[in-house]
């Protein structure tokens, strides 16, 4: 599946995911502030995703999606896309994408739930 990255414990028997890639909305006040801190979006801790509410219990793993400069910028690498692997409180294994500059969006900044890690896999 493209945009799928192997989890810690994949090894032989990795885990399958569903693409979802549909908004969240962030609960004010639960963002990580530590990551800012480090110049990285503030993962919410809490936000809702087709009306239920979840709570970050982890995170799992991070990454990024890189974007190649052009123009006089063609030496610089920008980073564009912040991925985030989580579990929930509630056992659900998600991966959570943070992208700075989402098509229609006219620059501003949008989270979304990528994918979620199929229960039977």
């Amino acid at each position: 599946m493209a945009g799928r990255r192997p989890t810690a414990n994949s090894g032989s028997g990795e885990q399958s995911d569903t693409l979802i890639s549909e908004p969240i909305t962030p609960k004010p006040g639960t963002f990580d502030t530590s990551m800012m801190a480090r110049g990285g979006p503030g993962l919410p801790r809490v936000f809702t995703w087709r009306g239920k509410e979840y709570h970050v219990l982890g995170v799992i793993d991070t990454w990024t999606g890189r974007q190649p400069g052009h123009g006089m910028d063609k030496e610089y690498t920008y980073i564009r896309k912040h991925f985030y692997r989580i579990n929930t409180t509630t056992g659900e294994i998600m991966t959570l994408q943070f992208d700075r500059r989402p098509q229609g969006s006219r620059g501003r900044e949008r989270w979304s739930l990528f994918s979620l890690q199929d229960r039977d896999g």
